[in-house]
């Protein structure tokens, strides 16, 4: 009997493993769902909202804000260098932190406050993105946003009343969008005088704290107060327009400052050379300083004469009168193409003396150079008063750059009027179809001005000044500035091109006394032009 049951139990087992595959097959293999559609493959650009989200978590700045730029290069620069980072950041902080202790803890009795650990752990900072601001300003504006969750270990021992007790900072998270502003960009390495810091919202900050070993945090209600009291002292500090400045060079040593002004009168110009067909000169005189941003500055045209007489001031900020020297030039005005030279001279600022007005009778040269010939015949005087008035301490001590300063209209500017200044900078990426020899042609209340052509220049620098007298302040009114490019190539069938145009509306200028900014040209394709414009009272 025990053999036949074993036999039974046996062909019993594989019966039932049988009948258990063939149920399984049919339930799981053979009968499929008929509710089941194949995926919907899309790109992620044709995916909504709420599918990117499901997707990714968390979207780069980078693909939600395209002003935003990838910072990958900076992240991965962080991650090797910071070990090297850590000790170095630690470092400064304690350099920082020990004296501002040393001078708080005697009025709160505590005998000494210790670290007995720095450091900031093995987890770098990362950027997920950066924006940065283009101004026409000297400056350098950036946003990064920093994400941080480190693993730090701040350990501080603090004695009082014989007692010592410690306090740990541990799992500390900081996320923040702080901009960073490098002003003034200057001539001298590392290229900014100063850093602010500014934050643009208030940061997100969490640590742990732990007290003679024991976690504080978990006391409730602590938690969320100290998060906040944190939050609100930095914003308190930080929060945008407040900023924290340090300074990397010293301003006055970087960037030279003013240290004086030069005044000048053309008075007049004796026996110019003829240079029109009928024996007579349409002349203007042309002056700038030299070794200096170019800021040059022109006197009125004196039609058919050879004797004419400006009277005219101007005024130079100077930097430097040891090396800088004033550079004048006599044209003669053409209604058509480019004006003639007639001679030039220089005037070195260290043979002036300060505060003493100076008369000057300079023979015009053909050029600058001391053993050319053509220096020797006789092409007219010009006669110049000049007096350089050096600053004192004080005014030394409270000077500002005067690229963002205004300077007062000159005397015999109308009463309720003022001195309208157009300073055209230079263009950017301006292309004709047939030939690019860029000029800037101005007209306002029936005045044309224009700047000289450069030749063969999609980016062209021209740095010249113009001057509009006026009755009142011009808020309605507008000028109309545009760019053109001239060809005296013979048999060209397009002399003149027009490269675009912008109307500028003068209210913001009266407003504001003053405006810098880079205008995207109508009928352009990326052609730009950057114009500086001043209201310049007597008050």
């Amino acid at each position: 009997m025990g053999l036949i049951s074993s036999v039974l139990g046996f062909f019993g087992f594989g019966f039932g493993i049988v009948v258990g595959l063939v149920i399984g097959y049919f339930l799981f293999i053979y009968v499929l769902p008929t509710d089941v559609k194949h995926p919907d493959i899309r790109p992620l650009a044709e995916q909504d909202t709420e599918t990117l989200q499901k997707l990714l978590p968390e979207i780069p700045l980078w693909v939600k804000n395209p002003d935003f730029e990838r910072l990958d290069w900076l992240n991965k620069m962080v991650e090797l260098m910071w070990p090297y980072l850590d000790k170095a950041i630690c470092k400064t902080a304690k350099g920082i932190i020990d004296p501002i202790i040393a001078e708080q803890i005697p009025q709160y009795k505590i005998e000494s406050v210790d670290f007995l650990s720095f450091t900031l752990g093995t987890l770098p900072p990362t950027f997920p993105g950066m924006k940065v601001y283009i101004t026409e300003e000297k400056e350098l504006i950036m946003e990064p946003v920093i994400k941080w969750a480190a693993n730090p270990n701040i350990t501080v021992a603090v004695k009082a009343y014989g007692l010592k007790a410690t306090a740990q900072v541990i799992d500390l998270q900081i996320f923040a969008a702080p901009r960073i502003t490098l002003k003034p960009l200057v001539p001298t390495f590392p290229c900014f005088a100063n850093i602010y810091v500014s934050l643009m919202e208030k940061p997100h900050v969490d640590f742990g704290l732990k007290l003679l070993g024991a976690d504080a945090m978990s006391i409730p209600g602590l938690y969320r107060f100290v998060q906040e009291i944190v939050k609100d002292q930095v914003a308190n500090m930080y929060l945008w327009p407040k900023t924290l400045e340090v300074q990397i060079l010293d301003p006055s040593k970087a960037m030279k400052r003013p240290l004086g002004i030069l005044n000048v009168t053309v008075v007049k110009a004796i026996k110019l050379r003829k240079k029109d067909f009928l024996g007579l000169s349409d002349p203007y005189v042309k002056l700038k300083i030299v070794n200096d941003k170019p800021s040059t500055k022109k006197t009125t045209v004196k039609h058919k004469n050879l004797n004419p007489e400006w009277n005219q001031e101007f005024s130079f900020v100077i930097k430097d009168p040891e090396t800088q020297v004033l550079k004048f030039s006599v044209y003669d005005w053409e209604q058509v193409g480019s004006h003639e030279k007639m001679g030039v001279n220089i005037v070195p600022l260290k043979d002036l003396t300060p505060d003493e007005p100076k008369v000057l009778t300079l023979e015009l040269l053909k050029n600058l150079k001391a053993d050319d010939a053509h220096n020797e015949k006789s092409r007219g005087q010009l006669v110049l008063e000049v007096t350089y008035k050096a600053f004192n301490d004080e005014e030394l001590a409270n000077g500002a750059d005067e690229s963002n300063t205004v300077e007062k209209a000159p005397d015999g500017t109308p009463d309720g009027g003022g001195l309208l200044v157009v300073i055209v900078h230079e263009g950017q990426d301006l292309e004709g179809k047939h030939h690019t020899n860029p000029s800037v042609r101005m007209l306002f209340r029936g005045e044309e001005r224009r700047t000289k052509v450069l030749k063969k220049n999609r980016d062209p620098r021209w740095e010249e000044e113009f001057q509009f007298v006026l009755e009142e302040p011009p808020v309605n009114d507008r000028i109309h500035v545009e760019v053109v490019s001239t060809s005296k190539r013979m048999g060209l069938r397009h002399p003149k091109e027009a490269l675009g145009y912008v109307d500028i509306y003068l209210a913001d200028v009266i407003n504001n006394k003053r405006i810098n900014e880079r205008y995207h040209l109508i009928d352009s394709k990326n052609g730009r032009l950057q114009i500086e414009l001043q209201w310049r009272t007597a008050s």
